[in-house]
C-alpha cells in the first residue's frame, strides 16, 4: 500500500494538482509496480504563514510524504526517489531545489485496510523486492 500527502502553497497546488498527481503515480507504477488503478493522494494546501521554509525555495516548493509498507530494498527505494524527482520536474515543472520527498515505511501488520491488517492482504504487486 502507499498513501501520499503533498504539502505546498495553496495557489501552486491548485494550479498543478493533476500534473503532480500524475507524476507521482507514474513513478509509483514504474518503480514500485503499483496497479494503475491504485492512487491515494491528498493535497494539503497551505497559506504562506502556515508554510514556513527557507528563502531559497520558491512558491513551487512542495514536500511529498509517502507512507509505504516496509520490506523494499534500499536499491528499490533509491530508484523510486530518483524516478519521483525526475517525473515531478518533467511533468510538473518542479525544480530540484523546490522538492523534498520523505518515504515513511510501516510494517504491514500496523495498517488496517478494508477490515484486514496489511499482513493479511493479498496484494497484486510485490513489496519485498
Amino acid at each position: 500500500m502507499g498513501h501520499v500527502k503533498i504539502y505546498g502553497h495553496a495557489d501552486f497546488l491548485a494550479s498543478r494538482r493533476q500534473q503532480i498527481s500524475d507524476a507521482i503515480h507514474r513513478a509509483t507504477v514504474q518503480e514500485l509496480r503499483f496497479p494503475e488503478d491504485k492512487r491515494y493522494h491528498r493535497f494539503i494546501r497551505l497559506q504562506g504563514e502556515d508554510f514556513i521554509h527557507p528563502d531559497d525555495r520558491s512558491g513551487a516548493y512542495i514536500v511529498v510524504e509517502i507512507h509505504l509498507f516496509s520490506g523494499r530494498t534500499e536499491r528499490t527505494l533509491r530508484a523510486y526517489l530518483l524516478a519521483l524527482q525526475a517525473a515531478l520536474e518533467d511533468y510538473a515543472g518542479i525544480a530540484p531545489n523546490d522538492l523534498e520527498i520523505i518515504l515513511l515505511e510501516t510494517p504491514p501488520a500496523h495498517w488496517s485496510i478494508r477490515g484486514q491488517t496489511g499482513d493479511e492482504l493479498q496484494l497484486p504487486y510485490e513489496v519485498n523486492r
